[in-house]
């Protein structure tokens, strides 16, 4: 069986437009949640969001491109290239984009949750408002396929190209059917991740309305605080992370720099509530990734949490991690990144999925913030602040509604 590795890292998040200035951001403790300026959010629940900032979609893309696409698209092209460049696959000048790859084996998979929801409300709006006719791009530039056939067609990749939407477990789901092509030989790389741009009244107020968001509107640095007992919801978020998986022989012959290996992967469903957390069925997805990887529970030395800031996920979670991992859960890391990123949806699994890796290569773990009053349920041994440790084995955690769960299994590269 092949081995996958992990070999570029592209993503733009609330906390920076690539992957480096967010990894700084979130070893600062660096919140990225602000009051919601991308629209008015006069009358919502949530009033608060993470935002990206300063991003400009015209550093990776034609303007005609920009105009016709949703900004979902704009994020995962984004990511995309820049993880490409980081693995030494193209050279980006300007327009000009160089390969350094097969265009013909190469695939992307890109997850996400909501797809082109502001491109659909600001079409529904403008044409009831003044009955201005709907765009031909319309229903091409919202679907959630787009944002890996456009990264194909940026890139001239001929393989695969596919878009899942598993709610908020799409990134770690692409990430991981990734890893199950490379390591089956049906592929020898794929860009793997996912994307999400739901900043739009129709989101905020869906998610508002269901009570899953956080109502912290005073306090945003503060409102997404994960495992804490003052937590009230999650905060929404926008962004998209990219990783370049390649089989390892290709990427030793061409000498590039391996970040980490992913070992094991499990998808499962808690058959039980279309919004409510199973922590029976997320149990099983953490034994099963374990039981891919073929190791024992005693080897992991971190968790990367969804950890969402919501009182019932977060209680799940840390029941499941409890029923697998037994007395050893006090003997390992655990952090949520969605404390200072918020919730990015779909592009939330690929994100922490980066983070993992950049944790293993480093030998450095992001913090909590905002755990103020741990939660008696919530018994974790989680790390408040960065911790220094030389971790071999991690695993990343991203569950969504309709009970959809995803656990990715990295390790640090070994020859």
């Amino acid at each position: 069986m092949r081995r996958a590795v992990i070999t570029g890292l592209g993503a733009v998040t609330p906390l920076g437009n690539n992957i480096l200035s967010t990894w700084d951001s979130l070893i600062s403790g660096k919140s990225g949640i602000s009051s919601i300026t991308r629209f008015d959010p006069a009358g919502l629940p949530s009033q608060i969001a993470g935002e990206l900032k300063q991003f400009n979609p015209e550093d990776y893309m034609p303007r005609k491109d920009i105009l016709r696409l949703d900004p979902f698209v704009h994020y995962a092209a984004a990511a995309a290239l820049m993880a490409c460049e980081d693995s030494g696959l193209i050279s980006l000048n300007s327009s000009l984009i160089t390969h350094h790859f097969s265009l013909d084996t190469a695939g992307v998979i890109i997850g996400s949750s909501r797809g082109g929801i502001s491109s659909l409300e600001g079409a529904i709006a403008k044409h009831i408002a003044d009955n201005r006719p709907f765009s031909a791009y319309l229903m091409s530039s919202s679907t959630i396929n787009m944002a890996a056939s456009y990264t194909a067609m940026r890139l001239g990749i001929k393989g695969p190209s596919l878009g899942i939407s598993t709610a908020c477990a799409s990134g770690a789901n692409a990430v991981g059917e990734a890893f199950n092509m490379i390591r089956s030989g049906r592929a020898g790389l794929i860009l793997a991740g996912g994307t999400d741009a739901p900043l739009c009244r129709l989101a905020a107020g869906g998610y508002g309305s269901s009570g899953s968001l956080s109502g912290r509107n005073e306090e945003p640095e503060k409102a997404s605080r994960p495992f804490d007992s003052d937590r009230d919801g999650f905060v929404l978020a926008e962004g998209a992370g990219v990783l370049v998986l390649e089989e390892l022989e290709s990427a030793l012959k061409r000498e590039a720099h391996i970040y980490a290996e992913i070992t094991g992967y499990s998808s499962s469903s808690d058959a039980f509530h279309q919004t409510r957390p199973d922590s029976d069925g997320e149990a099983v997805a953490i034994s099963n990734s374990l039981k891919d990887a073929a190791i024992r529970n005693n080897k992991i030395d971190y968790i990367n949490a969804h950890a969402t800031s919501t009182p019932l996920g977060d209680a799940a979670e840390a029941k499941a991690i409890k029923k697998v991992f037994g007395d050893l859960t006090n003997e390992m890391y655990v952090s949520s990144c969605k404390s200072m990123l918020g919730h990015m949806l779909g592009a939330a699994g690929a994100v922490e999925a980066a983070i993992t890796a950049l944790s293993l290569n480093r030998g450095t773990i992001t913090p909590t913030i905002n755990l103020d009053s741990p939660d008696t349920e919530c018994d974790l041994n989680i790390a408040s602040a960065p911790a220094e440790k030389n971790i071999t084995t991690a695993i990343s955690h991203s569950f969504g509604f309709g009970g959809v769960n995803a656990v990715l299994v990295l390790r640090k590269y070994r020859k």
